[in-house]
């Protein structure tokens, strides 16, 4: 049976780390660098760090700052946001960031999928799909952080990201986003009962049995989590944690 992976997700914005709440409101929450030196001390299994301005401010990845984090970085690292090309994927990994997360540009390039798979091996290209619920109960893919409906069924682009050759698919729930209630079950039960490629969980976490939810209830081997990790307290105040290494033994027993 595989390990089941908690992935602290970080936003980059400006610089520097930000967190949101539906995709909106983005509040300063330190220096990336710092949050991965205590993430280092506690050993977590994998770090994420998505740009939420690169992709919709059409820049380019800030290459400076993710030499940065990778050199700092002791674990798996997977790093998304402004990359449309193989070039810049290359670069990307040869900086020594293990996976690339495509959101934008699965969605305008999806044949840069299909070329990363080929190249640098399916377990290196992920793509992360922004999820937002309509008025009826649709569900669409959102792209450039949130701001444009595709107008694409979610079950739809899943079903072509595996034909393209996605490694793995971050499920991030806009409605979600920063509020710490819980995960989209429902919507990641459904998109798990229809693909074959490894599902992460992003967008609800709040607390340890949120992820249990999801380990138990939607059979997925990794969820990914900002505000739990990074607030404390009904103050929200700033302090990073990741659980105890009893608590992810216990999540490895589901």
């Amino acid at each position: 049976m595989l390990q089941k992976r908690v992935i602290p997700c970080l936003l980059l914005h400006k610089g520097g780390l930000y967190k949101t709440v539906k995709f909106k409101n983005p509040t300063y929450i330190g220096d990336p660098i710092n949050a991965i030196k205590i993430f280092n001390e506690k050993e977590v299994d994998e770090l994420m760090f998505l740009d939420i301005d690169a992709s919709a401010s059409n820049k380019e990845p800030n290459f400076t700052l993710i030499e940065d984090i990778a050199s700092e970085c002791f674990m798996p690292l997977c790093y998304g946001g402004g990359v449309k090309t193989i070039e810049q994927m290359k670069r990307i990994y040869s900086l020594g960031v293990e996976k690339v997360s495509l959101s934008a540009s699965a969605v305008l390039l999806p044949h840069l999928i299909e070329e990363a798979a080929s190249r640098f091996g399916r377990q290196s290209v992920i793509v992360t799909i922004d999820v937002k619920k309509e008025l009826f109960g649709s569900k669409k893919v959102y792209i450039h952080n949130g701001k444009t409906n595709t107008k694409i069924g979610v079950l739809d682009f899943v079903k072509k990201m595996e034909e393209c050759g996605a490694g793995e698919l971050v499920i991030n729930s806009i409605d979600r986003d920063g509020a710490m209630n819980g995960f989209d079950l429902e919507l990641l039960s459904e998109i798990k009962s229809n693909t074959a490629i490894p599902i992460i969980a992003l967008g609800g976490a709040g607390n340890i049995n949120h992820i249990a939810e999801v380990f138990e209830k939607c059979k997925l081997d990794a969820v990914a989590c900002g505000s739990m990790f990074v607030y404390q307290g009904p103050l929200k105040g700033v302090l990073i944690s990741y659980p105890k290494q009893a608590e992810i033994i216990r999540l490895n027993q589901l």
